[in-house]
């Protein structure tokens, strides 16, 4: 019987069978390997043994390391907010032209890999300064990549909240009396807080499992539990250290993303009914002073950096030259052990390619597993596989890595060799993007469209090549843009999971930045350069892709 009391129809069992799809590959490439850690970090050569837990426990490095990563996240976190709160005032309350361009401007750090970040820091900042700035101190860049990457996150969120809260909430205070002023300290800023909260512990998760910008921009002077976990593992061959480290990043990001979450539940009670408040026009020369500055602060912001990256790439002995972009394609150092950097492009694309195919179909089986079962049987079952499907988003893809070069190294799982384990990566990073892209469409078709179709004869397939399948296209196309994406410039899984003889481009970037010589870290310039135009073409899509009717976002 379903919720309604009527006996479950025959489309319910195919969709009920498509959930077996991600549940077994989560069983396999996500629960397994973190299972697998969980038991390295308590055995040696096969037996229990607890000294490794004590080696980082009361070692005072590695205490260091764990306190870095709490603060360089706290203090890269305020910094944000501090850059992005008044930009949030901004665009909650006035209404410009070219508002959404400069908004998508914006946004597209947060898309762009880290590597590519990092390698856009290096050239604008690294000697020489492309603009005459030079900063020789690795936790300053490190600050300020953050910001450049997560900026993006904090206006979204804070900017979207305040702009429902505006018009209410400024109209009730002025009936009562009160100031803009004392509208804002006593009303408008307590119910913003929740909002507030939410975007920074968001930020700070992200900071706090920051791999590539501090693995490049650090160097070995600064290392987080992230970089450590590399470093015991890749470097020192200590994998029952590594498993413990990967075992505490677990347990800390699941607690902050547990912080998250009860911040976001309650910014969304204060949410009114109602749409946003229309916004208006800056008037007086204060309010066109303050958007003028908040739209050059972005710009420069956001374009500096991939400005410096373009630059250098196309610059070689003082002059305009395409010299690095062809040494792509070139063995510049004729051995036959040199792998050219065209190579990792063309593995890049094939791992994409996989990954996007895996992604889509595990995140569309999961989708209409979800909605099915939140229309059929009781919203449970939706509150337990919603939140189990989306746990990769609160994994560092460090430790999802590291987790399957540790299990999936013997029979019948023997993969550890196998090229098909990078995509398997990629794709378990972006499944969860599929899924939230289809879920919120799949949920707005009413139940009686496809149940209507069922008593007409139409077979399970019929209804989801000729009804959820045309309704979901544009929100599957975005899904799979991401996914596509995301394999693209993926670094934390792929450090651990590629092979030499197949790297990717974010692995070929950290290596040529890694290596002496002008012809390497102009190589490490065009690559990254072709990176960061590729992720975002694909973010412009999305945002086509995307229903947005929001005025003015």
């Amino acid at each position: 019987m379903d919720r309604h009391g009527s006996p479950i129809n025959r489309l319910t069992h195919p969709y009920l069978l498509a959930g077996l799809v991600p549940a077994v590959f989560f069983l396999l490439f996500y629960f397994y390997p973190l299972a697998g850690i969980c038991v390295k970090s308590f055995t040696a050569d096969g037996r229990i043994d607890f000294s490794f837990p004590d080696q980082i426990l009361f070692s005072g490095r590695m205490g260091k390391i764990i306190w870095f990563t709490f603060w360089q996240a706290g203090v890269s976190t305020l910094l944000t907010l501090t850059a992005a709160l008044p930009c949030a005032f901004v665009f909650s309350h006035y209404r410009f032209r070219g508002k959404r361009v400069i908004k998508t401007l914006a946004s597209i750090p947060f898309v762009l890999p880290a590597v590519v970040v990092a390698a856009a820091f290096q050239a604008c900042f690294g000697r020489p300064g492309i603009f005459g700035v030079t900063i020789d101190q690795p936790l300053v860049l490190i600050f300020m990549a953050h910001v450049f990457y997560n900026f993006s996150v904090m206006l979204r969120i804070i900017s979207g909240f305040w702009a429902t809260l505006r018009g209410q909430v400024a109209e009730a205070a002025a009936m009562l009396g009160a100031g803009p002023a004392r509208a804002f300290y006593h009303v408008t800023l307590p119910l913003l807080m929740p909002a507030v909260w939410a975007a920074s512990a968001l930020v700070f998760i992200f900071c706090f499992s920051s791999f590539g910008i501090i693995l490049i921009l650090g160097g070995p002077s600064f290392s987080t539990i992230e970089a450590e976990i590399y470093r015991q593992a890749a470097h020192l061959f200590n994998l029952p250290v590594a498993s413990f480290l990967s075992l505490i990043q677990i347990c800390f990001t699941l607690v902050l993303m547990g912080v998250y979450t009860r911040f976001t539940k309650r910014a969304a009670r204060f949410v009114p009914a109602v749409g946003h408040h229309n916004l208006r026009r800056a008037g007086t020369w204060w309010e066109k002073s303050m958007v003028a500055a908040v739209v050059a602060f972005i710009v420069v912001l956001c374009v500096m950096p991939l400005a410096a990256l373009a630059v250098k790439s196309l610059s070689h002995g003082g002059r305009f030259s395409i010299v690095f972009y062809k040494a792509l394609f070139q063995n510049v150092s004729d051995s036959v052990f040199y792998i050219p950097p065209f190579h990792a492009i063309k593995y890049s694309l094939l791992f994409a390619g996989a990954a996007l195919v895996i992604a889509v179909v595990t995140g569309v089986c999961a989708a209409l597993f979800i909605r099915h079962c939140e229309a059929r049987f009781h919203k449970g079952w939706t509150a337990f596989f919603d939140p189990v499907f989306m746990l990769p988003l609160s994994t560092s893809a460090v430790t999802l890595g590291f987790g399957i070069i540790i299990t999936l190294d013997k029979p019948p799982l023997n993969l550890r060799t196998s090229i098909f384990l990078i995509p398997i990566a990629h794709a378990l990073v972006g499944f969860p993007f599929v899924v939230r892209a289809i879920l919120p469409v799949l949920r707005a078709v009413p139940d009686q469209i496809p149940d209507a179709a069922a008593m007409l004869g139409a077979s399970p397939l019929k209804v989801f090549r000729h009804i959820d399948l045309p309704l979901m296209s544009r929100a599957l196309a975005a899904g799979a843009i991401f996914a596509f994406t995301i394999s693209l410039g993926e670094f934390g899984a792929t450090i651990f999971t590629a092979r030499p003889e197949t790297p990717t481009i974010p692995v070929a970037i950290y290596r040529f930045l890694g290596q002496p010589g002008a012809m390497n870290y102009g190589q490490a310039m065009a690559i990254s350069t072709l990176l960061m135009g590729v992720s975002t073409i694909g973010y412009v899509l999305i945002e086509n892709f995307r229903k947005d009717n929001t005025e003015g976002f």
